[in-house]
C-alpha cells in the first residue's frame, strides 16, 4: 500500500531519546544507530489510554519489537536502513486481546463427536485456531483451560518460531470439583480414569492448592477454576455452585502467592458472589449475576473484571445441532443467553470493569470480532468496547507494560482497519493488516 502522507522537502533533524532513531537525510552518519529498526505509518491511530485519535503517526519500533517513539509522519524522516511498514490511509488500533479462548476446541465438533479423534488431534487443531485468532487481529489471547496442556505447548512453539499465532497466556488444565463443569462428565465409570482424579480436580482447599502449584509447575501463567456448573457439560446446571468460597479463596491465595492471576468460570449468582469475595481476579461468563454481585464487583478494593461472552450464542443456536452439540447443552444456552446480555448492560451501566472474552471454541476463532457489535448494542460505546479488548484486558492480565496500547515501551502489536471503528465498531470484524512485535504478519 502506498501512504497518502506526503513529506516536505525541508525537514529538520529530530533526535528522540538516547537512541537517536530519527535522522534527517542530511545526517547519514547516524544510519548505524537504526539497524534493525522499523517504522509503521498510517493515517491515524486510536490512543486507547486517552480516548483520542492521533493523526499521521510514525511509530518507531526497536529490534526487540517494542515501540521506541511515536512521531508526526509529516515532519520526521528516518534512515534508509529503517524498514518501513506503510499502512496508507488505515486506522490503527492496538493489537486486540481476547481474555477467554480455548484454542484446542474446534467449534464444529460438539458432543460425542469428539470421541472420533485421538488425543493428539486437539493440539493439532489449536495450531490453526491460533493462526485464525491472529488473522482476526487478536495478538494476545488468554487460554483458560486445555487438555494435555496443549495451550502451553503451542505457546512454546509460537515463541520459538515453529508456529504462527498470538501471544498466549496459558492456564493448562482448568481446576474444578469432582463431577463439576471442569471434570470429565461425558463418560461412564468404566471409561473413567482408574488411578485417581482427573487432572485439575480437587475437593478440598488443600487439594486445589496442590493443583495450582501443579499447573504453574508445568507452565501455566494464569489459573482457571470452574466455580459453577456450565452450559457445555453434562450433569451440571449453570447456576449451581460447585466450588465453595473457602476453596475459591485457597485457590486465589495460592495463585497470588506465586504471582499468578485467577479466572473463575461462574454463571450462577451465588458462584459469582463467592468468587468476588474470595479474591478471584476475573469472573467469566457472569450470566446470572444479581444486583448484589454487581455491587460487590464495583465496590471491591482489589480490582475485579467481568468477562462476558455475549456473542457466541448466535453461532451455537444456528450451528450447534449440526455440529453434534447435545440438545441439553443447547437448552441451557437458550435459557441464559438473553439474561446474560441484559446483565451485561446492567454491569456496564453500573461501572463494573469489563474485558473482552469470546469463549472462542464454542464459536469459530476467526469470527470473534463480531462480539464488538453486540457489546455496543448492549450498552458500551465503541471506545469502551475497544478498551475492553486492549487497555482493560492488559490491566486484568497484569501486562500493561507489554500490550494493550500503542505506546512507547509496549510491544508494537497493531491492527489496521478501514474507516473509523469509533464511528462503526464493525470495522473490527474484518481487519486489513496485523502487526505483531513490529512484524507485519497479515496484510500487505
Amino acid at each position: 500500500m502506498k501512504s497518502r502522507v506526503k513529506f516536505g522537502s525541508f525537514l529538520r533533524r529530530i533526535a528522540f531519546g538516547s537512541t537517536a532513531l530519527f535522522v534527517a537525510v542530511t545526517a547519514p552518519a547516524h544510519a548505524q544507530d537504526t539497524a534493525g529498526q522499523t517504522v509503521i505509518t498510517a493515517a491515524r491511530y486510536i490512543d486507547v489510554l486517552t480516548g483520542k485519535t492521533v493523526e499521521f503517526p510514525a511509530i518507531f519500533v526497536g529490534a526487540d519489537g517494542r515501540i521506541t517513539n511515536i512521531a508526526d509522519a509529516r515532519t520526521v524522516r528516518w534512515g534508509s536502513n529503517v524498514k518501513h511498514i506503510d499502512l496508507g490511509d488505515k486506522t490503527l488500533v492496538p493489537g486486540l486481546i481476547d481474555m477467554h479462548v480455548h484454542l484446542d476446541g474446534p467449534a464444529d465438533i460438539g458432543g460425542y463427536r469428539g470421541l472420533e479423534f485421538t488425543d493428539s488431534f486437539w493440539g493439532m487443531t489449536a495450531v490453526k485456531n491460533a493462526n485464525d485468532m491472529l488473522g482476526a487481529g487478536f495478538t494476545t489471547v488468554r487460554n483458560v483451560g486445555s487438555d494435555n496442556r496443549n495451550d502451553i505447548g503451542l505457546k512454546q512453539a509460537i515463541d520459538a518460531g515453529y508456529a504462527t499465532g498470538p501471544r498466549i497466556v496459558p492456564a493448562g488444565y482448568a481446576l474444578g470439583a469432582t463431577g463439576g463443569h471442569c471434570d470429565s462428565t461425558y463418560l461412564p465409570p468404566s471409561l473413567e480414569k482408574k488411578d485417581g482424579k482427573e487432572e485439575g480436580i480437587g475437593d478440598t482447599p488443600d487439594e486445589l492448592r496442590f493443583q495450582v502449584r501443579r499447573q504453574r509447575k508445568y507452565g501455566a501463567e494464569v489459573i482457571k477454576v470452574c466455580a459453577t456448573g456450565g452450559v457445555f457439560s453434562r450433569n451440571t446446571e449453570p447456576g449451581q455452585l460447585q466450588v465453595s468460597e473457602r476453596e475459591l479463596a485457597a485457590i486465589a491465595d495460592e495463585a497470588h502467592q506465586w504471582g499468578l492471576r485467577v479466572a473463575a468460570h461462574a454463571h450462577g449468582a451465588a458462584g459469582i458472589r463467592a468468587a468476588i469475595a474470595a479474591g478471584i481476579d476475573t469472573i467469566e461468563h457472569v450470566s446470572l449475576v444479581d444486583d448484589e454481585g454487581i455491587r460487590m464487583a464495583v465496590a471491591r478494593k482489589q480490582p475485579v473484571w467481568f468477562s462476558m461472552d455475549i456473542y457466541n450464542t448466535e453461532y451455537t443456536q444456528a450451528e450447534g445441532a449440526k455440529n453434534g452439540v447435545l440438545e441439553d447443552n443447547l437448552r441451557k444456552d437458550r435459557e441464559i443467553a438473553q439474561i446474560q446480555r441484559d446483565n451485561f448492560r446492567k454491569a456496564v451501566k453500573a461501572g463494573v470493569r469489563m474485558v473482552f472474552g469470546s469463549d472462542a471454541g464454542v464459536m469459530p476463532h476467526g469470527q470473534v470480532g463480531g462480539q464488538f457489535r453486540v457489546m455496543v448494542e448492549y450498552g458500551m460505546t465503541p471506545l469502551q468496547a475497544i478498551q475492553a479488548a486492549t487497555k482493560n484486558a492488559a490491566e486484568a492480565l497484569g501486562r500493561e507494560k507489554d500490550v494493550g496500547a500503542i505506546a512507547v515501551g509496549r510491544y508494537a502489536d497493531i491492527v489496521a482497519v478501514d474507516g473509523d471503528p469509533l464511528a462503526d465498531v464493525r470495522q473490527l470484524e474484518s481487519v486489513d493488516a496485523v502487526v505483531k512485535g513490529g512484524v507485519l504478519v497479515r496484510g500487505q
